[in-house]
């Protein structure tokens, strides 16, 4: 018996519950334009999940990559619920 397989599972659920609160605080404190950071670290862990050989880091590199890059999309998103008024604007921030 495996639990390989439930444990990436779980790694999965973990990583998509942190990054949903990453990216309205990251939306909130500094717009949508940080949307470079989340393209060079997904760009990084796919590229240690390339170069990992062990199957279970290198997928579990392969998530982190993903989400990340699921994330700029998920930014854009939130620029939209802000302004429909779904989630807070902040009000330190100039305007969109």
């Amino acid at each position: 018996m495996s639990v390989i397989g439930i444990m990436i599972g779980l790694f999965s659920f973990a990583v998509i519950c942190i990054f949903h609160p990453i990216v309205i605080k990251g939306e909130y404190y500094f717009s949508d334009k940080i949307w470079p950071l989340f393209l060079i670290a997904g760009l990084v862990f796919l590229g240690l999940s390339v170069m990992t050989k062990g199957v279970v880091f290198s997928s579990l590199f392969a998530i982190l990559g993903f989400t990340c890059l699921w994330s700029i999309r998920e930014l854009k998103e939130q620029r939209k619920r802000v302004e429909k008024g779904w989630f807070p604007r902040n009000p330190n921030r100039k305007s969109m």
